[in-house]
C-alpha cells in the first residue's frame, strides 16, 4: 500500500506511520538520554539558581502540553465510536507523552542547578519532534480539507501541541543569564552556542573575551602539573603528556569530523539525484523540491558540524600554546647554568613565542591526518562507481605527484630550518644593539652593526626567495592536480571503449568528487610540513623543557647550625669542563658578622657569593647556610616598574621601615629630582637611572627583606664616597638598620675595612688570608702590602693615614668627604638636577581599556582628542603605552606595501591571475557542451575526430589554468622578498639614526617585536594571505558569472545575498582586526617580562621569588588568551554565517534548477550546481583571507610607525671639520645649557668654562648633579637648549654626528661589550693592525689574560660580555680609548669597578698614555681625581 502513497503527485505518508514510527523516533531519542543527563547533572552540581521568567514559561508550556495530553487520553477512554476496538496507538501515544512531558519537566527542574541552563539534547528532542510532527500535521490539514468534520476533536488538540512545542523550541535558542558565571559561552543555549550567536552581542561591542579567565585559569593549573623531573625523558614525552591532558577534547573533535566527512560525500550523490530529475521529464516536481530542501539540510548540519569541530581544535591549540609557554616560564626560574649557557636571551623567548606558536598551529591539523586519507579513500570509491576503472589513471597522476610534492616539501623545510637560525642570529645582533646603542652611539660605530645585520638579512632573504619559488612549483603542481586529474580521467573514459559517452550525471559528478578531493590532497602536505616544522620545535622545546635542573644539593639549609655560613672544602666551577673557578674553600662566618671580601679583579669574589646562592655547579664539598638570604648583585637587576615595586618586591607595605630604608639608602635627595618621587617609572633595565642610583635602590630592595644573611656584591662601587660613606654607616656598618644580621660584603674601599668584624682575602679562587683588620695588618701579609701602596699613593696629600686606635671616631680612617663643598652648592645642585635619563614624557596617558568599549574607539578614530583624565606628574611616567591603533588601517600603508613590491609586477600577477579564471570558465563552459554530446550521439555513432577535439582543448584550457597561477605565484614571490628587503632596510637604518630619547622611552622588546614578529609577517604570512585572496576573490566572481549565465533570474538572489554578505564582512573585520591587535599589544610584556626574568633569574632565586614571578606569568599569559579566545570565537561565529549564505546560494539555484526544470537540460544543472557547491567554502575563504590581509598589514603599519621615528642630526653634514681636527683639543663652553626633553627642566643651567689644550679636568658632584649630562651634551646625546660648544675653533653643532663622536673618546661608565670576538669589541671596522691591538692591551694590562686564552684575539665574548668579569671589562674599555687616540678623552667613573691595585694601574695609563690629551674625569672617588690640573 505504500507505493500508492508516494507514488502520486501529491505524495504523502499513510497517516499509521506517522503516528507510529514518526512519533516513537523523537521519544525513544529522549527516554535513552535522559537517565544519563539527569545522572550527569547530579554529579556536577552547583549550587542552585534563581528561578527566571525564561524557566517559568518554559515549564508553564510543557505543562499545557501535558494538560493536552490527559486531555486526549479522557477524550479516547469516553468517546465510544461505535467500533468494537478502538486502535491501540489511540491509547499508548497520549499515555507515552503524559509520561514524556512529565520526564521534560524533570529535566527542566534538574538545569537548575547546571550552569548551562538549557540542556543540548532538549533541543535535539525538540527539533526532531517538530520535524516529524510536520508530516503528520501536513497530513491532519489535507485531510480536513477535504471532509471538514472528520476526527475534528483530535485535530484541533494536535495543532495546539505542535505550536506549543514550536515555542517552547524558540524559547530554548535564548540563553539564560547565570550568576556564577558571566562567561557568556558557559550560559549560551545549545542552539546559540553551535551559532556561535551568543556572540553578537560581543562583536556589536567589539570586546570580545570577558569571562574567558576562569576556563583558562583551570586550563592551566590542571596543565602545571606536567613535566617536572629531569631524569632523561622517553622519545616525544611532551606530545605525550599533551596528548593525556587533552584526550577528551581529541575524542569530541574526531567524532565532529567523521560525521562532517561522511555528509561531505552525500552532496555527489543528490547532485547526480537532481541532474537526473532534470533530464527525466516524467519525474513528480515534488522530488525535486525534495531533494532541494535535502540538499540545504545536509549542507547545514555539515557546517555546524564543521565550525564546532574548528572551535575544538582551535580551543585544543589556545590551551596548548598557554601549556607551554607556562612551562617554559617554569623551567626557566629552575635552568641550571650549564643548561642556560646554551641558549641566549633571544632564543629563549623564540621558544616561548615562534616554537609555542607552532604547535598550536598543528593542533589544528592533527585530525586531518585520518581525515584525508579517509576523504580520498571515499572520493576513489565513488569515483569508481561513476567511471570505472578509468579513474585509476587520474587516481595515478595523482599519487605521483605525491613524492613530488614530498620532496619540495622537505627541501623547503631545510631552508626554513636554516632561516630559523640566520633569524636567531640576526635578532641576537639586533638585541646587542639595541642594548648596546649608547655605546654605539659614543663611539660612531653604527655602520659597522648596521652592516652585520644587512648581511645576515641578505642570506635571509635569499632562502626567503627560494623557498617562495619552491611554494609556487607546490601550488602549482596542487593546481594542476584536479585539472590534470579530470581531463585524464575524460579522456581515457571516452578512449576505452567506444561505448562510454560522457554524459552531464557521470561529469558533474565526478567534477563534485575531483573537487572534495582536491581538499585533502592539497591539505596533505600542508598537514605534513606543518607536523614536520611542530617536530623541530618539539625536539627544541624537549631539549629546552628536559635540560638539567640546578643542582642545589651542595648547597644546606640547616637551622640547628651555630654557624650562619660555612663553606666545607667547597670547590665549585661555572662550566664542568673547566676547572673550578673556587678551589678548596673553607670559611666559618658566625651570625651577625659583618665579614669584608677583598681581592684582585678576577680573583673569584663574586664566584664565591654565587656559589652560596646555588648559582654554581659544586666539585665538591659543601656549604650549610642557616636562614633566608639577601642578595644584591654586583650589577643591579632594576624592574620595569616603579621605584616603590622594585624595593617592595612583592612584599607588604610597612611605611616607616620603607621610609627608614629609603633614607639609609640615600635614596630620598633622588626621589625629590625624580618626577613623581617613589611612583617615577623605570625603564626597562633601569634605563633612566644613574649607575649609583640603581645600585642603591638594589640594596633598598634587599635591606626591606628581613633576611638572615646578606651578601652584597660591591654595592657600593657605583656611588661616591659620601654617599658611600653614608650608606655603609646607615646600612652596613656596626649601627646600620643591618646590625645584628649576618653580612657578607665584597668590597674595594679599603677606607671601610677598619670597621668590618673580619676580612677574608681571596686570590685565584682561593682564600689566601683571613682574620680582622688589625690582625691582617699585623702580619704583613700580602692585604698589609696592598694596604701599603694604597697609602703611599694617597699618602703626600694626608688623604688616607690609617690611624688605628681612635675606633670611636665615626670617620675613622675614612676619606674626608665631598663635605668640602659649600651646603649651599650641593644643595643648589641637588634642586637643579634632573638626574641621567630623567624620566620620560608623560605617556598621553592611554585611556584605560576597560571603561571604554572598543566601539567607541572604532568611533573615535583619533585617540588624541580625548581630554587626559589626570595629569601624572611631568615626567613620572616613564615608558610610553603602546599605541594601540584603532579604526581601519589607512589605505595609505598597503600603498606603501604594494609599492615596495612595485607597481609593474603587481600588474603582471594580477594579469596573471585574471587570465588562469578566464581560463577556468572556459574549461566548464566547454565540459558542459561537451557532456551535450551525449543526447546528440549515441555511443555508436561519436565521431573520433569530435571526440578527440573535445579532449584537447579541455587539456589545453586545464593546462593553461596551472601555467599562469605559477608565473603568478613565481612574480609575486620575487616581489615579496624585495618588499621585504625594502621594509627591513628602511626600519634598521632609521632606528639607528633614532636619538638616545627614543631608546629611553621605548622598551627594547617592542623595538625587537618590530624586527622580529612584524618582520617575519612581512616576509612569510602576508604575501600568501595576498595570493590567496587574489585566487579566491576571482574563484567566487567567476562562479557567479557562471551560475547567471546558467539562470539569469539568479541575479536577483545574488543581490540580497550579497549585501548580507558584505556587511558580516565588513561588520566581523573591524572586530577582528582590533582583537588580532589586542593579541599582539598583550603579548609583547608575556614576552619582556619573561627576558626581565631570565636576566634577573640570579637575584629572584636568591630572594626565592619564583612563585610570585611564575603568577604574574600567568596573569600575563592569561591576558593573552582572552583576546586569542575571542578571536577565535569570532572566526566560528563568521564561519557559521558565511556558510549559511553559501548553503542559500546552493538551495536557491536547485530551487531555480527545479522551478525552469522546463527549460534547462541536465548538463546545465549539473554545471551550475557542481560550481555552487564548491563555493561555501570559497566564500568563508575569502573573509577569513581578507581579515588576514587586514590584521598582516599590521605588522607593515608597526613597522611603519618606527620607520617614521624622527632622527637625530645627520651623521655627517657638508660642512666637515678640518683634517687635523682637534689637532689641540681645546673645549669652550659658552652659557651652555641642555635639557632631557623639551618639557622638563634644564639639566646644565649655563656653565660657561675654558678647557684649555692638554688639561686634566676632574669634575666631581653628588650622584646625578648633571656630571653625565656633560658628556652626553659633549658627544650631542643631548643638544643644546642654549649656549654652545666650541673645540678647537669649530662650534660642534655645526657639524656631523660622526665626525664630532669618532675625534672624541670616552671611557664609559658601564662597560658593554658586544657577542663576537674580542677583536671585533675592540675594533669593529679593522682599521687597525694586531700589532697596534695587541699594544692596546699590554698598556690596559690585559696582554697577560688575552695570550692565556687559547683563540687569543678571536676569542668569543658572550651575550653582554657574561664570561669576562666587570673589571676585565672596564679594562677592555680601556683598551678601545687607547685604541682611538684621540685628542680628547672622557672618563666617566670608569674605575668604579675595579679595585684599588687595577685601579692604580690605569691611573698611571692614562697619565703616562694620555698626557697629551685633554682630560676629562668624572669621578667618586676621589683619588680619582687628585692629580688633576683644576
Amino acid at each position: 500500500a505504500n507505493s500508492s502513497f508516494l507514488d502520486s503527485p501529491e505524495a504523502d505518508l499513510p497517516l499509521c506511520f506517522e503516528q507510529t514510527v514518526l512519533v516513537w523516533i523523537p521519544l525513544g531519542f529522549l527516554w535513552l538520554l535522559a537517565p544519563w543527563q539527569l545522572l550527569h547533572v547530579y554529579r556536577t552540581k552547583i549550587k542552585r539558581s534563581s528561578i527566571t521568567k525564561l524557566y517559568l514559561a518554559k515549564q508553564v508550556l510543557v505543562g499545557f502540553l501535558l494538560i493536552l495530553a490527559a486531555i486526549e487520553l479522557v477524550l479516547v477512554l469516553t468517546e465510544d465510536s461505535g467500533e468494537a476496538t478502538v486502535p491501540a496507538i489511540r491509547y499508548t501515544n497520549p499515555s507515552l507523552y503524559l509520561g514524556t512531558w512529565l520526564l521534560v519537566l524533570l529535566i527542566q527542574y534538574s538545569r537548575r542547578w547546571c550552569v548551562q541552563k538549557d540542556s543540548w539534547f532538549l533541543s535535539l528532542f525538540w527539533i526532531l519532534s517538530i520535524l516529524c510532527g510536520s508530516f503528520q500535521f501536513q497530513t491532519l490539514i489535507r485531510t480536513l480539507l477535504k471532509d471538514s468534520n472528520s476526527n475534528l476533536a483530535y485535530s484541533c488538540l494536535f495543532f495546539i501541541g505542535y505550536a506549543l512545542q514550536i515555542l517552547v523550541l524558540i524559547l530554548s535558542a535564548f540563553s539564560e543569564k547565570d550568576a556564577s558565571s558571566n562567561n557568556p559561552s558557559f550560559t549560551a543555549s545549545f542552539l546559540s552556542s553551535i551559532t556561535f550567536s551568543w556572540y553578537d552581542r560581543e562583536h556589536e561591542q567589539g570586546e570580545g573575551a570577558e569571562g574567558e579567565k576562569e576556563k583558562q585559569e583551570e586550563e592551566v593549573k590542571k596543565k602545571k602539573k606536567k613535566s617536572g623531573t629531569t631524569e632523561k625523558f622517553p622519545k616525544s614525552w611532551l606530545v605525550k603528556s599533551l596528548f593525556k591532558t587533552f584526550y577528551v577534547i581529541l575524542l569530541k573533535s574526531f567524532l565532529l569530523k567523521l560525521v562532517f566527512d561522511l555528509l561531505t560525500f552525500l552532496n555527489p550523490q543528490l547532485l547526480k539525484l537532481l541532474i537526473s530529475f532534470a533530464n527525466d521529464p516524467d519525474m513528480y516536481v515534488w522530488t525535486g523540491y525534495f531533494y532541494s530542501v535535502l540538499f540545504f539540510v545536509v549542507a547545514l548540519i555539515q557546517s555546524l558540524c564543521l565550525q564546532s569541530y574548528f572551535q575544538m581544535c582551535f580551543m585544543l591549540g589556545v590551551n596548548v600554546r598557554t601549556t607551554i609557554m607556562a612551562s617554559i616560564y617554569k623551567k626557566a626560574l629552575t635552568l641550571s647554568n650549564q643548561a642556560r649557557k646554551q641558549y641566549t636571551i633571544g632564543e629563549t623567548v623564540n621558544l616561548m613565542s615562534v616554537d609555542a606558536q607552532k604547535l598550536m598551529d598543528v593542533t589544528n591539523f592533527i585530525h586531518l591526518l585520518w581525515s584525508n586519507v579517509l576523504q580520498i579513500a571515499l572520493s576513489i570509491y565513488f569515483l569508481w562507481a561513476e567511471l570505472g576503472p578509468s579513474i585509476l589513471a587520474g587516481v595515478g597522476v595523482m599519487i605521483l605527484l605525491i613524492p613530488v610534492n614530498g620532496l619540495l616539501a622537505s627541501k623547503s623545510r631545510a631552508i626554513q630550518v636554516k632561516n630559523m637560525k640566520n633569524k636567531d642570529k640576526r635578532l641576537k645582533i639586533m638585541n646587542e644593539i639595541l642594548s648596546g646603542i649608547k655605546i654605539l652611539k659614543y663611539f660612531a660605530w653604527e655602520p659597522s652593526f648596521k652592516n652585520q645585520v644587512h648581511e645576515l638579512r641578505k642570506k635571509e632573504l635569499k632562502n626567503l626567495l627560494t623557498f617562495g619559488q619552491m611554494q609556487s612549483v607546490m601550488v602549482f603542481l596542487l593546481y594542476l592536480t584536479p585539472v590534470l586529474v579530470s581531463v585524464i580521467t575524460f579522456s581515457v573514459y571516452t578512449l576505452v571503449d567506444s561505448n562510454n559517452v560522457l554524459d552531464a550525471e557521470k561529469a558533474f559528478t565526478s567534477i563534485t568528487l575531483f573537487n572534495i578531493l582536491r581538499f585533502p590532497l592539497s591539505m596533505l602536505p600542508m598537514v605534513i610540513s606543518s607536523l614536520l616544522q611542530a617536530s623541530v620545535s618539539r625536539e627544541r622545546l624537549e631539549k629546552y623543557l628536559g635540560g638539567d635542573d640546578l643542582d642545589t644539593s651542595a648547597i644546606r639549609r640547616d637551622s640547628s647550625s651555630d654557624k650562619a655560613v660555612q663553606f666545607s672544602e667547597a670547590s665549585f666551577t661555572w662550566d664542568r669542563d673547566s676547572e673550578a673557578t673556587i678551589r678548596d674553600v673553607n670559611l666559618d662566618i658566625m651570625p651577625g658578622q659583618l665579614v669584608a671580601v677583598v681581592g684582585t679583579v678576577g680573583s673569584g669574589k663574586s664566584s664565591l657569593m654565587s656559589a652560596m646562592l646555588g648559582e654554581m655547579e659544586d666539585v665538591h664539598g659543601h656549604i650549610t647556610i642557616k636562614g633566608t638570604i639577601a642578595y644584591v648583585p654586583q650589577q643591579s637587576w632594576i624592574q620595569n616598574g616603579t621605584i616603590k615595586d622594585n624595593i617592595l618586591f612583592g612584599s607588604e607595605l610597612d611605611e616607616k621601615r620603607y621610609q627608614q630604608v629609603l633614607e639609609a639608602c640615600a635614596l630620598l635627595p633622588d626621589l625629590e629630582v625624580l618626577p613623581g618621587g617613589d611612583l617615577a617609572e623605570i625603564g626597562e633595565k633601569g634605563i633612566n637611572l644613574s649607575g649609583g642610583q640603581k645600585q642603591r635602590i638594589s640594596l633598598a630592595r634587599a635591606t626591606y627583606q628581613n633576611s638572615d644573611i646578606y651578601v652584597l656584591d660591591d654595592p657600593l662601587s657605583a656611588v661616591d664616597a659620601h654617599v658611600g660613606r653614608h650608606i655603609f654607616n646607615k646600612v652596613l656598618g656596626p649601627n646600620g638598620l643591618l646590625k645584628g644580621k649576618t653580612r657578607l660584603l665584597v668590597t674595594h674601599s679599603i677606607h671601610f675595612l677598619p670597621q668590618v668584624d673580619e676580612i677574608v682575602v681571596l686570590g685565584n679562587g682561593t682564600i689566601l688570608e683571613k682574620g680582622s683588620y688589625n690582625t691582617l695588618l699585623a702580619k704583613k701579609g700580602l692585604f698589609a702590602k696592598i694596604l701599603k701602596t694604597f697609602t703611599k699613593q694617597t699618602g703626600p696629600e694626608g688623604e688616607a693615614t690609617v690611624n688605628e686606635d681612635s675606633e670611636e671616631d665615626d670617620d675613622c680612617g675614612l676619606m674626608p668627604s665631598v663635605e668640602e663643598i659649600p651646603e649651599e652648592v650641593a644643595s643648589l645642585t641637588m634642586k637643579r638636577e634632573n638626574s641621567l635619563h630623567r624620566t620620560l614624557s608623560r605617556s598621553s596617558r592611554s585611556r584605560s581599556r576597560h571603561q571604554k568599549s572598543l566601539r567607541n574607539s572604532l568611533k573615535t578614530r583619533n585617540v588624541n582628542t580625548l581630554k587626559e583624565e589626570e595629569e601624572p606628574v611631568k615626567g613620572q611616567k616613564l615608558i610610553k603605552k603602546e599605541f594601540i591603533q584603532t579604526g581601519k588601517v589607512k589605505f595609505s600603508i598597503y600603498l606603501k606595501y604594494l609599492r615596495a613590491i612595485g607597481w609593474y609586477l603587481i600588474f603582471l600577477i594580477i594579469f596573471a591571475y585574471v587570465i588562469n579564471s578566464v581560463a577556468y570558465i572556459g574549461s566548464n563552459l566547454w565540459l558542459s557542451a561537451w557532456t551535450n554530446d551525449s543526447k546528440a550521439f549515441n555511443g555508436t555513432n561519436y565521431p573520433a575526430s569530435q571526440r578527440d577535439m573535445r579532449i584537447g582543448v579541455y587539456g589545453v584550457l586545464g593546462l593553461a589554468q596551472g601555467v599562469f597561477v605559477l608565473m603568478a605565484n613565481l612574480l609575486s614571490a620575487h616581489g615579496s622578498t624585495h618588499a621585504s628587503n625594502i621594509l627591513h632596510r628602511q626600519l634598521l637604518n632609521n632606528i639607528l639614526q633614532a636619538p638616545m630619547s627614543f631608546f629611553d622611552t621605548t622598551p627594547t622588546g617592542r623595538i625587537v617585536n618590530r624586527f622580529a614578529g612584524d618582520i617575519s609577517t612581512v616576509d612569510d604570512t602576508l604575501p600568501q594571505s595576498l595570493r590567496s585572496w587574489i585566487l579566491c576573490f576571482l574563484g567566487i566572481i567567476s562562479t557567479l558569472v557562471m551560475i547567471c549565465t546558467a539562470t539569469p533570474v539568479f541575479i536577483i538572489v545574488i543581490i540580497p545575498l550579497s549585501i548580507i554578505y558584505v556587511s558580516i564582512q565588513i561588520f566581523y573585520v573591524a572586530t577582528s582586526r582590533q582583537l588580532k591587535r589586542l593579541d599582539s599589544v598583550t603579548r609583547s610584556p608575556i614576552y619582556s617580562h619573561f627576558s626581565e626574568t631570565v636576566s634577573g633569574l640570579s637575584v629572584i632565586r636568591a630572594f626565592e621569588h619564583q612563585q610570585r614571578f611564575l603568577k604574574h606569568n600567568e596573569v600575563g599569559i592569561d591576558t593573552n588568551q582572552k583576546c586569542v579566545f575571542s578571536w577565535i570565537v569570532s572566526n566560528r561565529w563568521l564561519a557559521v554565517r558565511l556558510e549559511l549564505i553559501g548553503n542559500l546560494i546552493v538551495f536557491f539555484s536547485s530551487l531555480m534548477m527545479v522551478i525552469y526544470k522546463a527549460t534547462l537540460s541536465g548538463d546545465t544543472v549539473g554545471f551550475v550546481l557542481s560550481n555552487a557547491l564548491n563555493i561555501t567554502q570559497t566564500l568563508n575563504w575569502l573573509v577569513r583571507m581578507t581579515s588576514e590581509i587586514e590584521t598582516n598589514i599590521v605588522a607593515v603599519e608597526r613597522i611603519n610607525e618606527y620607520i617614521k621615528v624622527e632622527n637625530e642630526a645627520p651623521w655627517v653634514t657638508d660642512k666637515r671639520p678640518p683634517p687635523g681636527w682637534p689637532s689641540k683639543g681645546e673645549i669652550r663652553f659658552n652659557n651652555y645649557q641642555v635639557r632631557y626633553r623639551p618639557e622638563l627642566d634644564l639639566v646644565l643651567r649655563g656653565i660657561t668654562c675654558d678647557i684649555r689644550s692638554m688639561e686634566k679636568i676632574g669634575v666631581v658632584g653628588r650622584t646625578g648633579a648633571g656630571k653625565s649630562s656633560l658628556t652626553n651634551g659633549l658627544f650631542r646625546i643631548l643638544e643644546a637648549a642654549g649656549g654652545q660648544i666650541i673645540i678647537d675653533g669649530v662650534d660642534i653643532a655645526s657639524i656631523g654626528l660622526h665626525d664630532l663622536r669618532e675625534k672624541l673618546t670616552i671611557i664609559p661608565q658601564d662597560p658593554i661589550l658586544f657577542s663576537g670576538s674580542l677583536r671585533m669589541n675592540l675594533d669593529p671596522f679593522n682599521h687597525y693592525s694586531d700589532e697596534e691591538i695587541w699594544k692596546a692591551l699590554e698598556l690596559a694590562h690585559l696582554k697577560t689574560f688575552v695570550a692565556g686564552l687559547q683563540l687569543g684575539l678571536s676569542h668569543e665574548v658572550a651575550e653582554a660580555g657574561d664570561n669576562l668579569s666587570i673589571g676585565q671589562r672596564q679594562l677592555l674599555c680601556l683598551a678601545r680609548a687607547l685604541l682611538r687616540k684621540s685628542k680628547i678623552l672622557i672618563m666617566d667613573e670608569a674605575t668604579a669597578a675595579v679595585d684599588l691595585e687595577t685601579d692604580h694601574l690605569i691611573q698611571m695609563t692614562i697619565q703616562k698614555e694620555f698626557s697629551h690629551c685633554t682630560t676629562i674625569t668624572i669621578a667618586h672617588r676621589l683619588h680619582t681625581i687628585m692629580d688633576s690640573d683644576k
